[in-house]
């Protein structure tokens, strides 16, 4: 299939890829646009894994405040270098992750920050709820798991689908923009804040 400027453009409004890289994808995936996102999915995630050892030292701390001065969020996100904080792209990020704590119920940046006590308490009251419906206690533990892995979802930032295209997570959204700038990039902490809620 022949891969035209347009089939390029298209993609590059979709991923935010840069226009070889998406040249590569369509000849990979022979014209096929949806498989193009998959190889460039695939190709950032394997940059910024190789990026994420490295030092991050710079970046910014951006306050978000949702509209009608109620809800607030501040956020800080790191990068390797002075450089990259001040593109709009990185600036874009940033102001997109505030958004997504503004937006959900996220409590930690990654499962390790998650508080331990809160965790143990969901977990007990997971572990009841099993109990009662008269199950093996395999199964019951199964199903507590189960239902860890999904709060997981709702509470850790990096594991939640991205408010803006739900199948989506919010680590693949940082992939991407490590790929696309070429420093690794850390989401270092945030806080939320809410008119009435201590």
């Amino acid at each position: 299939m022949t891969i035209t400027a347009s089939h390029v453009k298209d993609l590059r409004e979709r991923t935010g890829a840069g226009m070889m890289e998406c040249k590569k994808a369509l000849a990979e995936a022979n014209g096929d646009i949806e498989k193009a996102i998959e190889v460039l999915r695939k190709s950032g995630m394997a940059r910024a894994s190789a990026k994420a050892g490295r030092e991050v030292r710079q970046g910014t701390v951006h306050a978000y405040i949702h509209p009608g001065d109620q809800l607030g969020v501040l956020i800080e996100v790191n990068c390797e270098t002075d450089f990259v904080a001040r593109t709009d792209d990185f600036k874009q990020l940033v102001r997109h992750l505030a958004m997504q704590v503004a937006a959900t119920n996220a409590q930690a940046v990654d499962r390790t920050s998650l508080d331990p006590a809160f965790l143990a308490g969901e977990r007990a009251i997971l572990t009841e709820q099993a109990k009662a419906t008269g199950k093996p206690e395999a199964v019951i533990q199964k199903i507590v798991d189960g239902k860890i892995e999904k709060m997981y979802e709702e509470v850790v930032l990096l594991e939640q689908p991205t408010i803006r295209d739900p199948d989506r997570k919010v680590k693949e959204l940082l992939d991407q923009a490590i790929a696309k700038l070429g420093e690794n990039i850390v989401v270092r902490r945030f806080a939320k804040f809410k008119i009435g809620e201590a």
